[in-house]
């Protein structure tokens, strides 16, 4: 089975303040099918933000980025949403290079 990544590009007006609102909204992610995440901040800018989610179908992460909820909270969170941008990935290998 392969997995779709989403990519989410966007800037937020504080990265702590919008950190604790990601956080906070784990269980509803869960609940809409995450099955895992990455957060990337900027080096030059700390309030641009890439995040990436694991969905097991592209149906699954497209429904997700749908709901009102999100929408909501990315907006409580300071997010500008001009600035957001979805991509989405069929993942095609992961893994870890050790003792190469």
């Amino acid at each position: 089975m392969t997995n779709t990544i989403s990519l989410v590009r966007h800037r937020v007006a504080d990265f702590d303040a919008w950190k604790k609102i990601y956080d906070g909204f784990a269980p509803i992610q869960t609940e809409h099918g995450v099955l895992g995440h990455q957060v990337l901040r900027s080096i030059e800018n700390p309030n641009d933000v890439i995040v990436t989610h694991t969905f097991d179908s592209p149906e699954a992460a497209k429904a997700f980025f749908a709901i009102p909820e999100l929408k909501e909270a990315m907006s409580q969170a300071g997010v500008d949403a001009d600035s957001v941008q979805i991509s989405y990935f069929d993942e095609v290998e992961a893994g870890t290079l050790v003792g190469v």
